[in-house]
């Protein structure tokens, strides 16, 4: 996952918590059953990722300097203009000062989010050329 920009500028420790977090997961849900692989699959597809987050959080910031720009004073217009900065720095760089925030709260990547998926498809049986022997070594498959 090293061309992932958002969890390149995330701490070491919150990448490695959220992986442990994921594996887990990975284990429980193998030893649960079909049924709770297929309705974690499905939660999967529906869960925000990092990017849709700050979009969401950029978005909504600027909406309330924009209004509160109109109701209060003409200076909240500063607001939507450092949000929408933020959001550009984080479109070049990957990184943006609420970032980090996001991921301690547990917010994953795409990427990340996909790989816990993936590992339950295959522990499922969706790949004729993967058939792992066990949870962890569908996660390692996953994580490549």
């Amino acid at each position: 996952m090293s061309h992932d920009p958002s969890r390149r500028s995330t701490s070491s420790e919150t990448n490695q918590q959220l992986d442990r977090e994921a594996a887990a997961r990975v284990r429980d849900y193998a030893e649960a059953g079909p049924e709770a692989l297929e309705k974690r699959i499905k939660e999967l597809d529906k869960e925000w990722d990092m990017d849709r987050t700050l979009m969401a959080n950029a978005s909504t910031l600027s909406l309330l300097g924009f209004a509160a720009s109109r109701t209060v004073s003409r200076r909240w217009l500063v607001l939507p203009g450092v949000v929408s900065t933020m959001l550009l720095w984080h479109a070049i760089q990957g990184w943006c000062p609420p970032l980090p925030v996001f991921r301690k709260l547990g917010f994953r990547t795409r990427k990340e989010i996909d790989a816990e998926k993936y590992a339950l498809k295959a522990l499922r049986g969706d790949f004729t050329a993967v058939t792992p022997s066990s949870p962890d070594q569908a996660w390692e498959a996953a994580q490549r």
